[in-house]
């Protein structure tokens, strides 16, 4: 009897690793989803999506749905955290981009993507309850480790490659990397989802502020109920809170915040246009956690077995850019399985190719996020004031100073117009 050998293990169904599935299986190439949990459930809060992540998702065929779930953005607006005006930007296809940019619930997004996988692929070949334990080399294929929610092993997979896309805290990539550590730079994060009217245009994804005098990201993920210009209605508005100067607090993203931790940093941000202590203290739920990323590695793949995603290039969450890159993975490594497969060559050989392709990108992008995200818009704007009132944000820097911000961190991440209108 021939041993089963799987031609493409995936360990983890996240995002980057459900959009892979379906990038196989769109491209005719068989793979398994082994995911840790249980049950898959609408967790978690808000994402955005950029134009290039919505490319991905439309040539997987579930742009049209990801849409109707969230709220496409019409804006990106920049203020102090006195509520002044610094800078706005059309965003996606207001912007002339191909695609929208849409922000949306992240656990909407995975049920999209769940769903999809678990349909196209059939549910044999989606399973949960696997958590990687170990996995052992051979020439031809590595055999991968699995145990059920109590611990208990399961019956062992063989896969003729695997990709790791089990996250930021990726059990697969510690077994290369063994010592690794996160970077935590003291950026303290929380992040909460409440039910709140309509903000400026209803469609506008707002920074407030920086890290360090405290820095607001507000932007709506859903509509509750239809609403009408007299602003009537609600809307569920996710926020993020970050502060700077912080101790370092353990690596969970599902820490339960507290509104009394975070509300007295923001207790004097009332604004003509929007009330953030009445948004803080009304919040559905409150995450938190510390803003960590991890120093770009030399090397993702390793003989059958490579990383894509958080697994690879866990990024700060800034410049809603993590999303986007595991999607632009999941693509480029389907297209070098498909090819090789085409070929007849080993699979490694692909690897090895997606590799050379997304690892300095995403590097670049990592380092960015810390030094220059588009929030450094808000930054610079504070070097020059002294987070000082100012009269008219053109006193201080000009529109177009701002603009080579945003454009500068758009290039560097992959989705300038430019880079959107040309073809992939």
């Amino acid at each position: 009897m021939t041993e089963k050998i799987t031609p493409v293990a995936i360990v983890g169904g996240g995002i980057g690793g459900l959009a892979l599935a379906l990038h196989l299986h769109r491209l005719g190439q068989v793979c398994e989803v082994f995911e840790a949990v249980p049950q898959v459930r609408e967790i978690g809060v808000g994402i955005t999506l950029l134009p290039h992540a919505m490319r991905e998702l439309a040539t997987l065929g579930l742009a049209e749905a990801v849409e109707a779930a969230g709220i496409v953005n019409y804006e990106s607006v920049f203020f102090t955290r006195h509520g002044q005006f610094i800078y706005r930007e059309l965003r996606g296809r207001h912007a002339g981009y191909p695609q929208p940019e849409v922000s949306i619930h992240r656990g909407k997004l995975h049920q999209i993507l769940w769903q999809a996988a678990v349909q196209r692929l059939g549910a044999e070949r989606v399973h949960t309850g696997h958590r990687f334990a170990q996995m052992r080399h051979s020439e031809h294929a590595v055999t991968l480790h699995f145990q059920d929610p109590q611990g208990h092993a399961l019956p062992e997979v063989r896969s003729r490659v695997v990709v790791a896309a089990d996250g930021v805290n990726s059990a697969v990539r510690r077994v290369f990397y063994p010592d690794e550590k996160v970077a935590f730079h003291g950026i303290n994060t929380w992040r909460g989802v409440t039910r709140h009217k309509p903000i400026l245009t209803g469609q506008s994804y707002m920074r407030i502020g920086s890290i360090d005098t405290g820095k607001m990201v507000i932007y709506p993920i859903a509509n509750i109920n239809a609403y009408s210009i007299d602003g009537q209605g609600l809307q569920l508005i996710n926020w993020v809170a970050e502060i700077g100067g912080q101790s370092e607090r353990p690596n969970d993203w599902n820490r339960t915040g507290r509104v009394e931790d975070v509300l007295p940093l923001f207790k004097d941000w009332s604004f003509d246009w929007l009330n953030v202590p009445e948004l803080i203290a009304n919040a559905e739920s409150i995450l938190e956690y510390p803003m960590v990323d991890k120093d770009p590695i030399p090397q993702w793949t390793f003989g059958r077995v490579t990383l894509l995603g958080d697994a690879a290039h866990p990024m700060y969450p800034r410049g809603s850019n993590g999303s986007a890159q595991a999607l632009v993975d999941a693509r480029t490594l389907a297209d070098e399985l498909a090819a090789s497969s085409a070929s007849g060559t080993d699979p490694v050989h692909a690897l090895v190719r997606y590799e050379a392709v997304r690892r300095p990108i995403t590097s670049q992008v990592v380092l960015t996020n810390r030094s220059t995200p588009p929030d450094f818009i808000n930054i610079k704007v504070d070097e020059l004031t002294g987070g000082q009132p100012f009269r008219h944000i053109d006193d201080v820097i000009s529109q177009d100073e701002l603009r080579k911000i945003s454009d500068d961190y758009k290039k560097i991440a992959g989705f300038s117009l430019q880079a959107m209108k040309t073809p992939d």
